[in-house]
C-alpha cells in the first residue's frame, strides 16, 4: 500500500495534465490529495508493524506516520483552496502549475516511505525539480530569479547530501561490513560503522537536506522563493518540502543514535537551531515585505525543529508535534498572506494598511496566524515550543534555554511590528476598491487550518498523542525495538 501513496498523486498529475479545461483542470487537485489523504488515514489505523531488517526499499514506520499525516492534512487543505485561487487567476494557465503541486506530493510521500537511503536522496531532489516550475508561476523577473536561486542553492545541498550518502556507505565498508544504503541494515550495523567516516557523513548530511530544509546560514533561497511565490506554493514549501528534508535528516539522526554518536550530533543540531532562529530574528527586524516575513518565519521553525532534536527527552516529542503544528500555522499564515497580496497588489507595509477593515476574513487569519507562529496561548505552537523550553531547562541545558527564548522573543517583536502595520490601523484602500474581496473559496480552507492550530492547543487527541509517543521511541531508541 506505500506504493500506493507515491503512485496515487502521480497518476492524478498525468490526468491533470491531460484535461484540456483550465476551469475544470484545478478540481482534480482536491479530489487527488484527498485520496492521498484517505490511504494515509487507511495505513495509521491499520497500525502495520515493522519488519526489522527486512530488505524492503519501501515501508511505512511510527516515525514516517507522523510527517505523512501533516504532509497529508497540510496539502489536502491547501489544495481546497487551489481551486478558487486559480479561478482568481485566469489571464495564467494553470496546467503545469496542477500537475507539479501532485507531483510534489507524490514524492514527498516517498521520501518519507522510502527505506533505502539512496532512493530517498532521489525523492529529495525530486521535490526540488517538481516545485520549481510552481514557483515560476506569475512568469515575471523576479519569480524567475527566485526560481533559479531555488534550483541552484538546493542542487548544490542536494550534492552534498549525495557525498555524505556515499560516506555513510563508506563508514559501513571501512568497518569491513556490507556496503549498504538499506536503513534498517545501516541502523542495526551502526555500532560497528568507523566513526570519523560516520562523523563526516552526518555533517555533509546534514548540511546538505539542512539546505533543502532552510536551516540558516544555508537559508538565503527563502526569501526570494517565498516572497514571489503564489501564497499557495509557499504554504506547501514551508509545511511541506521542508518537513520531508527535516524527515531525511531524522534518518541519519538514528543511525548517529544507533551507533553511540548522538552527543555529536544533538551538539550541532542545538547550535545550527539557536543560529537558524537568530538569523531569523535579525532578518524580521523592521521587515517591510510581509512575504519575505514569513520566509524568515519558517527559518525560526525549522530551527525550532533541529533545536528540539538537539535537546533530546521530552523536547523530542515536542519537536515532532511541532511539526503538524508548523504546518498548520504556516497553512493560515502563506494564503491569508496571498489574499491581502492579491486584493492590495503590494506585499509592502507602506502600500498594504488596515487588512482587517477591508479584508476582514483574510486580515483577522492574519493576525491570528501571527499569534500562532509566535507561540502565544491557547494555539497549538505555544504548546510546543513551551515544552521544547521546559524540556531545556529540566535538563539543565540553562544558556540554550535563555537563548532560545531570546530569539522567541526578539520575533515576536519584529514579526509582530510588521503584522500590526499590515492588518491594524487606518485602510490604505477602502473596502469598496477592493478588486479582490474575501469569498468562501479562499476562506473556508484557512479558517479549516485556523481550527485545527486552535483545537490542537487545547486538546491533543487520543490518538495523535500515542502517534507521536511511538515515533519518539521509534527515533531515540539506540535500537529496532518492536
Amino acid at each position: 500500500m506505500e506504493l500506493y501513496l507515491v503512485l496515487l498523486p502521480l497518476a492524478a498529475a498525468a490526468v491533470a495534465l491531460a484535461v484540456p479545461s483550465d476551469r475544470w483542470r484545478p478540481w482534480i487537485l482536491p479530489l487527488g490529495s484527498g485520496l492521498h489523504l484517505w490511504l494515509v488515514v487507511r495505513l495509521i489505523a491499520a497500525d502495520m508493524p515493522v519488519k526489522e531488517a527486512s530488505g524492503d526499499w519501501l515501508a511505512i514506520d511510527p516515525l514516517g506516520k507522523v510527517f505523512l499525516l501533516a504532509i497529508g492534512v497540510m496539502h489536502f487543505l491547501c489544495m481546497l483552496y487551489a481551486p478558487g485561487y486559480l479561478a482568481l487567476r485566469p489571464e495564467r494557465p494553470n496546467r503545469v502549475l496542477c500537475a507539479c503541486l501532485l507531483t510534489s506530493l507524490s514524492m514527498m510521500s516517498l521520501v518519507i516511505v522510502s527505506h533505502h537511503l539512496g532512493l530517498m536522496w532521489v525523492a529529495v531532489e525530486a521535490t526540488t525539480l517538481a516545485s520549481a516550475p510552481s514557483l515560476y508561476f506569475n512568469h515575471n523577473a523576479r519569480s524567475l530569479e527566485a526560481t533559479w536561486k531555488y534550483l541552484l542553492i538546493c542542487s548544490v545541498g542536494i550534492a552534498l547530501a549525495l557525498l555524505g550518502s556515499l560516506f555513510l556507505a563508506y563508514s559501513a565498508l571501512h568497518a569491513d561490513l556490507r556496503s549498504t544504503l538499506l536503513f534498517e541494515e545501516l541502523r542495526s550495523e551502526a555500532p560497528k560503522l568507523s566513526p570519523p567516516w560516520l562523523h563526516a557523513a552526518f555533517v555533509l548530511l546534514f548540511v546538505g537536506y539542512g539546505t533543502k530544509m532552510g536551516l540558516a546560514p544555508m537559508h538565503t533561497w527563502k526569501p526570494d522563493a517565498y516572497g514571489e511565490a503564489p501564497g499557495l506554493v509557499g504554504a506547501l514549501l514551508a509545511g511541506g518540502v521542508t518537513n520531508a528534508a527535516f524527515f531525511a535528516i531524522l534518518r541519519f539522526y538514528q543511525i548517529a543514535v544507533a551507533a553511540g554518536d548522538g552527543d555529536f550530533a544533538r551538539r550541532m543540531m542545538v547550535f545550527v537551531g539557536l543560529l537558524s532562529m537568530a538569523t531569523a530574528a535579525v532578518y524580521m527586524v523592521r521587515q517591510r515585505d510581509f512575504k519575505r516575513l514569513l520566509a524568515y518565519s519558517s527559518v525560526e521553525h525549522m530551527g525550532i525543529l533541529v533545536f528540539g532534536i538537539g535537546i533530546g527527552g521530552a523536547a523530542v516529542t515536542a519537536s515532532l508535534a511541532h511539526v503538524i503544528n508548523n504546518a498548520m500555522t504556516k497553512g493560515v499564515l502563506f494564503l491569508s498572506a496571498g489574499n491581502i497580496h492579491r486584493a492590495y497588489g503590494s506585499k509592502l507595509t507602506d502600500d498594504v494598511r488596515g487588512a482587517i477593515h477591508s479584508l476582514p476574513l483574510s486580515g483577522w487569519l492574519f493576525l491570528l496566524g501571527f499569534l500562532a507562529g509566535c507561540g502565544s496561548p491557547p494555539f497549538s505552537p505555544f504548546v510546543s515550543e513551551f515544552s521544547i523550553l521546559l524540556a531545556a531547562c529540566r535538563g539543565g541545558q540553562y544558556t540554550s534555554a535563555a537563548l532560545y527564548l531570546t530569539a522567541l522573543f526578539i520575533v515576536f517583536l519584529g514579526m509582530g511590528a510588521t503584522v500590526l502595520r499590515v492588518t491594524l490601523g487606518p485602510p490604505s484602500h477602502p473596502r469598496s476598491e477592493i478588486p479582490f474581496p474575501d469569498d468562501f473559496r479562499t476562506g473556508a480552507p484557512i479558517i479549516g487550518f485556523m481550527a485545527l492550530v486552535f483545537v490542537m492547543g487545547l486538546y491533543m487527541p487520543e490518538f495523535l498523542a500515542k502517534l507521536l509517543t511511538d515515533a519518539t521511541n521509534y527515533l531515540i531508541l539506540p535500537a529496532l525495538v518492536r
